[in-house]
């Protein structure tokens, strides 16, 4: 996101503040990709990723008057979207007494067969490895693999500690590295 996106982001949220839903709804059409994107690899069911963006947004338009700039717009959405989806995951986990994430699949337009495919094997593979993950260290991986934020703004996204961060995205990084190493990842 440039510069010039934070700053709109940044009057959209200042309108919004004052009542206007225009600006609110901008807000939406602008971030609903990224929240959903967020709640389907950690869900890896489209339908209940859909409705926990849906649920971050009301909760976002509800608590607005407390978004303080601190953190970029983006990673208090994050962190909104985060806690819904870890409640959901704890909710789901207590009604099955498991966690069953289906594997989303990747494809893309205008590469070669093989490519697709091998692509799609990798990305199957890290879905897999992500689902192995506890959802707190799911998140942080996702946050820095997918979404490329720091670990400063994964911190203030997550509401954890910078030092706790780190050390989730180390021990994700490692467990991904001895899987790898142990399938043959090529």
């Amino acid at each position: 996101m440039t510069g010039s996106d934070r700053e709109t982001l940044e009057i959209l949220v200042e309108k919004a503040r004052a009542g206007e839903r225009r600006a609110f709804s901008e807000i939406v059409t602008r971030l609903m990709n990224q929240v959903v994107a967020l709640t389907y690899r950690m869900t890896g069911d489209r339908d209940t990723a859909l409705d926990l963006a849906q649920e971050t947004f009301v909760s976002a338009w509800e608590k607005l008057g407390t978004y303080r700039g601190e953190a970029s717009l983006t990673s208090w959405l994050y962190r909104i979207a985060s806690n819904k989806t870890l409640n959901y995951l704890k909710s789901k986990s207590r009604l099955t007494g498991e966690e069953q994430l289906s594997e989303p699949v990747a494809s893309e337009a205008g590469s070669s067969p093989e490519r697709q495919l091998h692509r799609k094997e990798l990305a199957e593979r890290v879905l897999r490895f992500m689902d192995s993950l506890p959802p707190k260290q799911r998140i942080v991986f996702e946050l820095r693999f997918y979404k490329e934020m720091s670990f400063e703004e994964i911190a203030l996204a997550t509401g954890r500690a910078l030092g706790t961060v780190k050390t989730g995205y180390r021990e994700a990084v490692r467990k991904l590295r001895t899987m790898a190493q142990k399938e043959g990842w090529r």
